[in-house]
């Protein structure tokens, strides 16, 4: 397996006077752009380097990665401004992971690494049994990730690695895209992959994302409990989330719209593997055009369920974010039956609970409709959150009884 050499006398960095040095020494993970001394020198630095972050007084505080060009410029690798960043440095990361993991999952389908909640910044990995996706998407760990690699390798056994270099956050750092496989062959098909009772297939190689999210893994299955002989539309379902775990909970029937016409097909593969073809069915197209025209059939559903991509993934875009939530719970709830559930979900970190709620409230009172919070849920345990990162908490499932 490669072993990088010892760490080398690196660069050093240094936080401007006004900046708060107490937030990096209680653990925030980030320095931003205008909180560091930005000279010639550190701009000229290579993205991904690492350096030795010093507070205004020139103290040691971290080994921080920087990127200069961004407006997180620094991001905290290890509290020890001396760590050797190594294979065996990953490996002890990834073996702390993987005994929480363990502890969860009887079986290995799950978030391994999730970024700064695991202590490996802008790093992501999904396990799919003997296949894991590593998603790098930041500088520092692009650069490392052949040793990152070795180590994924040597604690947890995958047979198989896809490395996928895709997405916004990426472009942020100044990295290509890229998609490959890293490690041993390639996936001959979609993964199959068991969670609370259903068979979603997971297209590793050209799904979005990893190619599945675990993270509503415990929202699918509240879902399914209300879901026993119930009606259920799934709206935003990419391979088919909760329209599929609510058939496994005794759903009568379930109705699956999504813009993807690849993401239906798997859904539907994932139906027929699960026995339950005969109780699913899907649309494909716009989801607000879709809620249109299944108000204007007056189709009723006992389950209805919207879990859209991020409307607000920033500061700038959350009003725009906000109308577009307010509009769904709008065009949704008409098609709740009497007594029925709503379940409306959020993955913008811009949009906090409340905001987020109080959007949904306004949609369900425009619509006509009285509504009750039964019960609020977010990403799985999995998915840790790190306490001083708010951002890490992004995911939101509100459930309505209207």
């Amino acid at each position: 397996m490669t072993q990088s050499p010892a760490a080398p006398a690196r660069p050093t960095v240094r936080l401007m006077p006004k900046a708060d040095a107490r937030a990096i020494r209680h653990g925030f993970p980030w320095v931003y752009s205008n909180d560091m001394v930005t000279d010639r020198r550190t701009k000229g630095l290579d993205a991904g380097t690492l350096t030795i972050l010093e507070d205004a007084e020139r103290q040691p505080l971290a080994l921080v990665a920087v990127t200069p060009e961004s407006r997180i410029i620094a991001r905290v690798i290890d509290k020890k401004p001396d760590a050797v960043i190594d294979q065996a440095w990953f490996a002890a990361k990834f073996a702390r992971a993987l005994a929480h993991r363990s502890r969860l999952f009887a079986d290995p389908f799950y978030r391994l690494i999730h970024a700064e909640a695991d202590g490996l910044p802008g790093v992501v990995i999904d396990r799919f049994g003997d296949t894991a996706v590593v998603q790098p998407n930041a500088a520092w760990a692009d650069s490392l990730f052949e040793v990152l690699l070795a180590a994924l390798v040597e604690v947890t056994g995958v047979k198989t690695v896809i490395m996928n270099g895709s997405g916004r956050a990426r472009g942020l750092e100044g990295l290509p895209e890229e998609v490959r496989v890293a490690f041993g062959p390639a996936p001959t098909g979609p993964i199959p992959v068991p969670m609370n009772g259903a068979i979603y297939m997971a297209d590793v190689l050209g799904g979005q994302k990893t190619g599945l999210f675990y993270d509503q893994r415990p929202n699918h299955a509240f879902g399914a409990a209300l879901a026993d002989g119930a009606r259920v539309l799934d709206v935003f379902s990419h391979v088919g989330g909760f329209s599929l775990a609510a058939l496994a909970g005794g759903a009568t029937s379930a109705l699956a719209v999504d813009g993807s016409a690849p993401a239906l097909a798997l859904a539907q593969q994932g139906a027929t593997a699960m026995g339950v073809a005969d109780r699913f069915a899907t649309r494909q197209g716009d989801a607000f055009d879709m809620l249109a025209a299944l108000g204007a059939e007056g189709a009723q559903f006992d389950v209805v369920v919207c879990d859209p991509p991020a409307f607000a993934p920033n500061k700038q875009a959350l009003e725009a974010g906000l109308r577009a939530y307010e509009r769904v719970a709008r065009l949704a709830a008409p098609l709740v039956a009497e007594g029925g559930y709503l379940v409306l979900c959020s993955c913008s970190h811009a949009a906090d609970l409340s905001k987020f709620r109080n959007a949904c409230a306004r949609g369900i009172g425009r619509a006509g409709r009285t509504a009750q919070i039964i019960h609020t849920g977010y990403a799985g345990a999995d998915h840790p959150m790190m306490p001083q990162l708010a951002e890490s908490g992004y995911l939101k499932s509100v459930f309505f009884r209207l």
